[in-house]
C-alpha cells in the first residue's frame, strides 16, 4: 500500500498542498507576532496603554468572580494531557499514527517553547511573575489548532461537514475563553495571550508540515511495517531482524 493508504498506518498526510502552503505562511506570521510583541515588551512590569485599554473593561467585568479559574482550566496541564491522550487514541484507532504523533507532541513542545524559552528571553513580568507568552494560551490554541488540522483531511471523508466544522470552532471558542480569564484573573496582558496563541498555533503547524516531509512519512511507515510483521526494519541500512 503506498504511503497516503490507511492499511500502512501512518495516514494520510496531515496537510494537503493548499494545507501545506498555508500552514507554512501562518507558522510564518506566528512567528513574526511573537518576536515583534517580544522586542516591544522585553523586560517590562507595566502594562502600556494599549494592553490597559483592553485589560481593564475585562478585569472590571468579571474581576472576583469565582468561575474564573474553572474558565482558565482547560489550558492546565492535567485537562491538555487527558485531551491530548483521547485525540492520540482516536487516531490510532482510525489508522492515523502521524496524527497520534501530532497529538501527543503538540502541547508539550509548544508549552516547552513558551515555558521553557520566550518567558526567560522576554521577561516580561505581571505582579512580579513572568507573564510572556501565557502558557495557558499557548496550551489551548495548540489543542485547538490540532484538532484543526486532524480535521482538515479527516480518516473518513465521508465524516459530516458540520462536525468538522463546529468542533475546531468549539475549540477555538475554548481557547478565547481561556485568554479572557487569564487576564481577569490579573496572569496575564492581552498582548501576552496574543503571543500565547501564536506559540500554540504557529507550533502545530510547524510540527504538521515537519510530520508531512515525506522523509519522515517514509520512517514512521518503515516502523510501522515493520512492527506489524514482527521484523525491525532499520533505516540506517542494517539487515532487517525479527523482533522477539
Amino acid at each position: 500500500m503506498n504511503m497516503n493508504g490507511r492499511r500502512t498506518g501512518v495516514g494520510r498526510p496531515l496537510l494537503g498542498q493548499p494545507g501545506r502552503q498555508r500552514a507554512a505562511v501562518l507558522a510564518g506570521a506566528c512567528v513574526l507576532v511573537v518576536a515583534v510583541l517580544g522586542l516591544l515588551f522585553a523586560h517590562q512590569s507595566t502594562a502600556d496603554s494599549f494592553d490597559s485599554a483592553v485589560d481593564s473593561p475585562v478585569i472590571a467585568w468579571l474581576g472576583g468572580r469565582g468561575l474564573l479559574p474553572w474558565l482558565a482550566f482547560p489550558g492546565t496541564p492535567l485537562p491538555a494531557v487527558v485531551l491530548s491522550a483521547a485525540i492520540a487514541a482516536a487516531c490510532l484507532v482510525t489508522g492515523r499514527l502521524n496524527g497520534a504523533i501530532l497529538a501527543l507532541a503538540a502541547v508539550p513542545v509548544a508549552t516547552g517553547v513558551c515555558d521553557g524559552l520566550l518567558k526567560h528571553l522576554v521577561h516580561r513580568t505581571y505582579l512580579g511573575q513572568l507573564a510572556y507568552p501565557s502558557g495557558h494560551t499557548t496550551a489551548a490554541f495548540a489543542l485547538a489548532t490540532t484538532v484543526t488540522v486532524l480535521l482538515l483531511v479527516p480518516p473518513r471523508p465521508e465524516t459530516g461537514r458540520a462536525a468538522r466544522i463546529a468542533i475546531p470552532v468549539l475549540a477555538c471558542l475554548t481557547g478565547v475563553v481561556v485568554a479572557t480569564a487569564v487576564i481577569a484573573l490579573r496572569w496575564h496582558y492581552f498582548t501576552d495571550t496574543v503571543a500565547g496563541a501564536a506559540v500554540g498555533v504557529g507550533t502545530v503547524c510547524a510540527l504538521a508540515l515537519v510530520l508531512d516531509l515525506p522523509a519522515v512519512r517514509r520512517t514512521l511507515s518503515g516502523c510501522h511495517t515493520g512492527r506489524a510483521s514482527g521484523v525491525f526494519m532499520p533505516t540506517n541500512g542494517e539487515r532487517p531482524r525479527r523482533t522477539p
